[in-house]
């Protein structure tokens, strides 16, 4: 019997696949910041050995991932990446498996209840009035036990309008690009055989405990405002 000499194996990878590693790590070696110009491509071509098309290819790569940009009169130039950009063209229900989007609503959930110390910290009155508003119009507006839609907008623009007195730009966005996911799991729950659990605190309870109340009093009711959600793990 052979023994095995534990080599590991050998990983193919392309010129452009090289040139692009190469100049990532070019780029962190040399601290390159935001808005410095990168070296032309005849420049690059020439010290890696490579046809300025490998190198264009390379670039081309980064400048999807957001890394570079083209400048008139500068060239290539460092640009900060948009992180969600990427994932948000990809958040459709159509192209993700029922775990991968359960994975997500998850994700959600554990972000709801732990933004309680930002949404403390970071409320003003007008907030307060705000969500007060649409906690009242939730409460008065009969349609909510029936349509799905209506209910759907209530609690879009209450958990929205939560997002966004975070003053946090990227749950913000986190927010709205879990929309399509929020919506679909919205619809699987309301054809299940039997009704989930309901939570005891409505979102007039949240606000009440946002306005008076301290983080881990908001943790702690946002956790069982999330009942029927949570119930489903």
């Amino acid at each position: 019997m052979t023994k095995s000499l534990k080599l590991s194996p050998v990983v193919k990878t392309s010129l452009a696949d090289q040139v692009e590693q190469n100049l990532m790590e070019y780029l962190k070696k040399n601290n390159f910041k935001v808005g410095d110009a990168m070296p032309k491509e005849i420049e690059l071509a020439e010290e890696l050995g490579v046809s300025r098309n490998v190198v264009r290819e390379a670039l081309s790569r980064l400048r999807m991932l957001g890394i570079v940009e083209s400048k008139k009169r500068k060239g290539m130039v460092i640009t900060e990446p948009d992180l969600l950009s990427s994932v948000t063209r990809l958040m459709d229900p159509s192209l993700l498996s029922d775990k991968t989007m359960k994975d997500i609503f998850e994700l959600r959930l554990v972000l709801e209840v732990g933004m309680s110390d930002l949404l403390v910290v970071r409320k003003t009155d007008e907030d307060i009035v705000e969500l007060k508003d649409i906690a009242r119009k939730e409460a008065e507006d009969p349609e909510c036990k029936h349509s799905l839609e209506v209910r759907l907008g209530y609690e879009i623009a209450f958990h929205g309008k939560l997002y966004a007195m975070t003053g946090n730009s990227t749950l913000t966005r986190f927010q709205q690009m879990l929309l399509p996911i929020f919506n679909y799991m919205m619809e699987v729950e309301s054809h299940l055989k039997s009704e989930p659990p309901r939570g005891d605190i409505s979102h007039m309870d949240l606000v009440t405990t946002l306005e008076k109340g301290t983080a881990a009093e908001l943790r702690r009711n946002m956790r069982a405002h999330l009942t029927p959600h949570y119930a489903r793990l």
